[in-house]
């Protein structure tokens, strides 16, 4: 894992971006087509910004996946991860995409880690984008996580400290609107990509970001796992990085 330190979130968010497209572009030129996946939440909105504004990309050779998504939560509601990926990614880029494939919460949650497991299977990931919660987690692999599972696609209970994580990002009004259960990629499915962009802006994540570069690997630290893939670059601003002992 390698660490980039940029002075604002907004400068953080255009390497990040910067990064995950010449990674696409890379990928389609050696073999004509890229597969990512795509996280959520306020820390990857900039960074979603920049990305689709590049029409450089050939997005028609682009398929996607859905990292995460809330259990029994309908596509219309505001902290809907389906509904932000349309409205923020889907929707945004230039030309359509090959393919997105959603994770639907609504359906049988079971039947759904199976169904988009098995396409997965069919699409090795050049580039995941993701983010680290305030409670250290990856995707919604709350601690402890799971770090030995090959499934592809997990159905998980949510930690007390990502509900509270959600209500103060603004997705709900309080901690009880908040689904208590989600389907999430398995961590080793994300260690599976050839390249991990981790996108973390703001000081709340200054304690996460510190246990999970400096502190030992473990599931009581989900995010600690990207320490062991090389081709990780966690891109943070300066408020997040400001528990960070060593220099970077």
């Amino acid at each position: 894992m390698q660490v980039s330190i940029s002075p604002d979130a907004s400068t953080m968010s255009a390497a990040a971006a910067d990064h995950g497209a010449q990674l696409i572009r890379q990928a389609i030129a050696q073999r004509g087509q890229a597969n990512i996946v795509v996280a959520t939440g306020a820390s990857q909105l900039q960074m979603l910004g920049n990305l689709v504004e590049w029409v450089d990309i050939d997005w028609q050779s682009v398929t996607g996946f859905h990292l995460d998504e809330y259990i029994d939560l309908p596509f219309r509601h505001r902290g809907s991860f389906r509904g932000y990926l349309w409205s923020n990614f889907v929707s945004k880029l230039p030309v359509p995409l090959r393919a997105f494939h959603y994770l639907d919460g609504e359906a049988d949650a079971e039947h759904e880690c199976r169904r988009v497991g098995d396409i997965l299977q069919q699409h090795p990931i050049d580039v995941a984008f993701v983010g680290i919660g305030e409670n250290g987690h990856l995707a919604f692999n709350d601690p402890p996580a799971d770090f030995e599972t090959e499934q592809p696609y997990l159905c998980v209970a949510l930690d007390e400290a990502c509900r509270q994580q959600q209500t103060g990002e603004g997705w709900f009004a309080t901690l009880d609107d908040v689904p208590t259960h989600a389907i999430t990629m398995s961590i080793q499915q994300i260690l599976k990509s050839h390249h991990i962009v981790c996108t973390v802006p703001d000081e709340r994540k200054s304690q996460a970001v510190r246990n999970a570069v400096e502190g030992p690997v473990t599931p009581v630290v989900p995010a600690s796992i990207l320490q062991q893939h090389a081709a990780t670059i966690l891109f943070l601003d300066t408020p997040a990085a400001s528990l960070l002992e060593n220099d970077y």
